[in-house]
């Protein structure tokens, strides 16, 4: 079923377009919508200030000059736009140059979980007074770009009119999809179709073979398609099936995980590998020359994996200052060790029950990005055929050793430009198999893509062979069934076809209009058979997806309970909705969002919380809070409201071993009587108490977000009794416990409200605006939980706690400073993390003094010293293990010494516990 947009689009496009928005590089192919006659376009850009050319490849770079930088109309482009950034070849080159002020690699920016990513935070690790753009805008420009050179190709054919198709990885989830949609739109293409890029790598194979496919073939039943780019690995089973009349029927069997692995990850270890034969094994770049580094790197690696590829290649090192005696070193690179490098780490000879490893993050965690822990391409791919067994077993398919046969592969990506790697993948191979496969022919690792994208909205219009298969992963909502058993019923199955619609008839639901809803969601790429429907138990094989929420919201405000049913629509662009349709009188449908938030851990990082039984004599800690907080006054005594929380155990067990659901119930029992909390001192004190607690850390259960959003109504209204220090202690613990949920406007609401009283001014400490706030000690440890507060002001408020430890006559603790300064966020992004020098400088200063007599010291010290594996962040090897040093002479825990010299990843409960609380059990954090 075609939406009427995409109809309307496809009827007066005069050309399908197809665009492979690449990591490394950007192509562009099209046809004239009613014949097959594919070709590239190359794309017209800047090659030197003024100067452009036509290339079929568009570096997928984008250059931020500085002011004078370039020649006056230096940036001016054939079409006349003369913008303040470069795209394109000429970007590229200047990157080299200057690479503090190029942003690449934005395509796996779009699915880096731990950023914002619609914030300006590239070129990541820029010098101060860079401009930066979001991985969204930086992407958005590339397919501009693209755009305008079309639209001053074509002034009679505007792309935005004509039938695109854009590329991204199989991999790529939801989130990923939607923000690439969103770069597309910001570029002026309101309306395009994704497809999944191994296919269409597989779509430009039928574009050469259309004619002689059996012969290509060579009778092939299931082919492999492993698609290795610059910044992801992608792995695609097609199964061929022949028919008694006519060309065989294709059908995509099962695709690979998300592995953030490619040719970024192949560039960092070159640039190891230079770095040591310059430095020695212990020498360390500074983060800006490590970049030039990268960059050079990249450059040797397709000068020695191309064609024509020369012997060696010499990689320059700029010096700064006395590191490198003040000039640049070169290291002569040659091909026979890059290839050794790159085959030894990226295509071991494993065997067929090498599975990844996990575990070895360390080894690959550069240039801010998220690498895969697992570099060996040959283990994933083992992984991956024995995975889809099950799936391949009905094509008739073969299976040795526990790993299906592929009978054909298709390599694509520029990686595979490499003759020794293209021969160690088919060794590997053949050596699990006991017998070579084949390569399928191409004939531009390069274009492919784009070219298979274009003759895939040829086949929408009823010209070529299509791949069926539909949707990769199969979804399933999350349902409460009787004892607490984890099932899910199938909302779309696998296999579903873009722009159809499927109602799940067999599952009705009562809800009631006005109040939130959830649905657990949850999607699988493994072999299951499951149809619209059925009923199945939450195991391994069902990942976690952020949950389906939403308001019901009559346009009469009845607030009645209704009968509704689920309906599922894959979208012509690939995207999952999901919608509630009412099914008695008029109809009525809600649309279903992912809340999915742009921030790490705000929803989109959590994965849904088990649906728990409440314990046994729940409801008498529900008349135990209601009997407090309830709409009538009840003659309750102080000390029952005073201690509460004790009630509340003995009904329900210890409070450190509620459970998710507990808590989240009990707080919503608990909001429910928040205005009776004024009945006195106590009763707001502990309505305080059991608002932070049952909500913390503000994130990662089904509704947090909607309940973070009544919780805030709350914080103009403040403390009502002013002079009870243990009140407004209460109140800002509250809100240090549910930081994480808060979005960086109420977090900088919040420190703007603490500013008076932590800034000091001279001759003392400013006065605080009336009314006065107490409780500074919890006010410090709240605004250094705000991890969402831009760098530069929690560098204010780290100065602000030195001037008070400075301070003879005050008390107080390095706490902050460490919570402030940590190098590994537990919810915020990580491009709001202090600088690497000032960190180091704080450090200094925690070091020259007597961690005997000052609180907090040694937290303060690990988290500042921190390992991450990003060199922006990271501090300098030996000022580390100087503080590896004390906070050994000190019996710091084995946690924090490993900490501070090799990359730990912590679980998300171990993560709570270092900052100080705990999670709820069953709470379940990916961080």
């Amino acid at each position: 079923m075609l939406s009427l947009a995409v109809v309307a689009t496809q009827k007066k496009a005069r050309f399908v377009v197809g665009i492979d928005l690449g990591t490394t590089h950007t192509a562009v192919a099209f046809s004239p919508a009613d014949r097959m006659a594919i070709e590239v376009f190359p794309v017209p850009q800047l090659v030197s200030p003024g100067e452009a050319a036509a290339l079929p490849l568009v570096p997928s770079s984008t250059y931020l000059p500085a002011e004078g930088e370039l020649p006056p109309g230096g940036t001016r482009l054939p079409w006349g736009d003369e913008p303040p950034f470069l795209v394109g070849e000429l970007a590229r080159r200047q990157g080299a140059k200057v690479p503090g002020r190029v942003v690449t690699s934005a395509k796996s920016w779009l699915c880096h979980d731990r950023v914002d990513r619609s914030a300006p935070i590239l070129p990541w690790g820029a010098p101060e007074g860079v401009p930066r753009v979001s991985p969204v805008e930086a992407s958005a420009r590339i397919v501009a770009h693209v755009r305008a050179a079309w639209d001053a190709a074509h002034p009679d054919a505007l792309l935005a009119d004509q039938d695109v198709t854009l590329t991204v990885p199989a991999s790529f989830d939801a989130a990923a999809r939607a923000l690439t949609v969103d770069a597309a739109r910001k570029a002026g293409l309101d309306r395009m179709r994704l497809l999944e890029e191994p296919q269409a790598a597989f779509y430009d194979f039928l574009r050469d073979h259309e004619l002689d496919l059996e012969a290509a073939l060579a009778g092939a039943r299931l082919v492999l398609v492993v698609d290795v780019g610059g910044g992801t690995t992608d792995l695609t089973l097609v199964r061929v099936s022949p028919q008694p009349v006519g060309p065989p029927r294709l059908e995509r069997l099962a695709v690979g995980e998300h592995l953030m692995l490619g040719g970024d990850n192949m560039d960092v270890t070159l640039a190891r590998h230079v770095e040591g034969a310059l430095l020695g094994e212990s020498g360390r770049l500074d983060p800006s020359q490590w970049a030039a580094l990268v960059h050079a790197a990249r450059a040797a690696k397709e000068a020695l994996l191309g064609e024509a590829a020369p012997d060696e290649v010499s990689v320059a090192v700029v010096g700064r200052g006395s590191k490198l005696f003040g000039g640049a070193q070169v290291h002569a690179l040659r091909r026979v060790d890059a290839e050794q490098i790159l085959l030894d780490g990226f295509l071991p000879r494993t065997g067929p029950a090498d599975l990844p490893e996990r575990g070895r993050r360390a080894a690959l965690l550069e240039l801010g990005l998220p690498f895969e822990s697992e570099p060996a391409i040959s283990r994933h791919v083992c992984s991956f055929l024995r995975r889809h067994v099950q799936g391949a077993l009905g094509s008739g398919a073969v299976v040795v050793d526990g790993l299906v046969r592929p009978e054909a592969v298709l390599l694509n990506g520029g990686v595979f430009k490499g003759a020794r790697l293209t021969a160690r993948l088919c060794a590997v191979l053949a050596g699990w198999f006991r017998a070579p496969v084949p390569l399928l022919p191409h004939d531009s690792l390069d274009l492919a893509v784009a070219r298979g994208a274009a003759y895939y909205g040829l086949v929408r219009r009823g010209l070529g062979l299509r791949i069926a298969g539909g949707s990769a992963r199969a979804y399933y909502i999350g349902v409460e069934t009787p004892g607490g058993v984890r099932q899910a019923f199938c909302v779309a199955p696998r296999g579903m076809e873009e722009g159809t619609e499927i109602e799940v008839k067999d599952r009705t639901f009562a809800l009631k209009l006005g109040q939130p809803v959830s649905f657990p969601l949850y999607a699988s790429t493994a072999d299951r058979i499951d149809s619209a429907g059925d009923l199945v138990d939450v195991d391994q094989e069902l990942g976690s997806l952020p949950p389906l929420a939403t308001v019901l919201r009559a346009q009469d405000g009845s607030t009645a309970e209704v009968s509704v049913r689920l309906r599922a629509i894959l979208t012509e662009i690939g995207t999952l909705e999901v919608y509630l349709s009412t099914t008695e009188g008029f109809r009525r449908r809600f649309r279903l969002e992912f809340s999915v938030r742009e921030e790490k851990n705000v929803g989109g990082g959590a994965a849904v919380a088990p649906i728990d039984e409440l314990p046994r004599r729940f409801d008498d800690a529900r008349a135990l809070v209601e009997r407090c907080y309830g709409k009538s006054p009840q003659p309750v005594e102080p000390r029952e409201v005073r201690f509460l929380h004790r009630q509340l155990e003995k009904a329900i067990g210890d409070r450190d071993g509620w459970s998710s659901a507990v808590n989240r119930e009990l707080w919503n029992i608990v909001l429910r009587g928040a205005q009776k909390r004024r009945r006195s001192a106590d009763h707001e004190r502990v309505f305080f108490q059991l608002a932070g607690f049952c909500l913390r850390p503000g994130f990662g259960a089904p509704l947090d977000e909607w309940r973070i959003g009544e919780l805030w109504k709350l914080c103009g209204q403040g403390v009502q009794y002013l002079n009870e220090k243990a009140n407004w202690s209460e109140w800002w613990v509250m809100w240090r416990r549910v930081a994480g949920g808060l979005d960086r406007a109420r977090q900088e609401a919040l420190a703007l409200a603490i500013r008076p009283s932590l800034k000091p001014k001279e001759g003392g400490w400013a006065a605080a605006k009336k009314p006065k706030a107490q409780g500074h000690d919890e006010m410090v440890r709240l605004v250094a939980s705000l991890e969402r507060l831009p760098a530069a002001e929690k560098a204010d408020v780290a100065r602000w706690i030195w001037t008070r430890l400075d301070d003879p006559t005050s008390a107080t603790t390095l706490w902050p400073i460490g919570r402030i300064g940590a190098r590994v966020p537990f919810y915020g992004s990580i491009h709001d993390v202090v600088g690497r020098d000032l960190a180091a400088g704080w450090v200094e200063r925690i070091l020259a003094l007597d961690w005997t007599r000052v609180d907090g010291a040694a937290f303060a010290a690990a988290q500042l010293a921190r390992v991450t594996g990003d060199r922006e962040r990271d501090l300098d090897e030996p000022l580390r293990e100087k503080v590896a040093a004390r906070l050994a002479a000190g019996g710091a825990s084995e946690t924090w010494l490993r900490m501070v010299r090799e990359v730990v990843e912590l679980s998300a409960q171990d993560e709570m516990r270092v900052f100080g609380d705990t999670l709820p059990v069953g709470l379940k954090l990916a961080l």
